[in-house]
């Protein structure tokens, strides 16, 4: 599909088609990137979208135990000397 550029103040627009916009889950806000001198559209990802899922499967999976949990049992020099308890 051919659209063409217009002026908005300084900068310049291209009008998305509706069906356009639907289709691929675009919202208010995009992130713009070029690539390969193409300029490239794409949703905004949501940080952290996932992470819900992500624990509940690790929690699943008995893989969210903490590495160093030892280390939470050592007190260090700065733990006795350095910090208000």
């Amino acid at each position: 599909m051919k659209a063409k550029i217009v002026k908005i103040g300084n900068s310049r627009g291209v009008r998305i088609p509706k069906s356009f916009i639907d289709e691929s889950g675009l919202k208010n806000e995009v992130e713009l990137e070029i690539e390969d001198g193409k300029i490239v559209i794409r949703p905004i990802s949501k940080n952290r979208e996932s992470w819900d899922s992500a624990f509940q499967k690790m929690a699943k999976d008995e893989d969210d135990v903490l590495l160093d949990s030892e280390a939470l049992l050592k007190q260090t020099k700065w733990d006795e000397e350095e910090w208000d308890w």
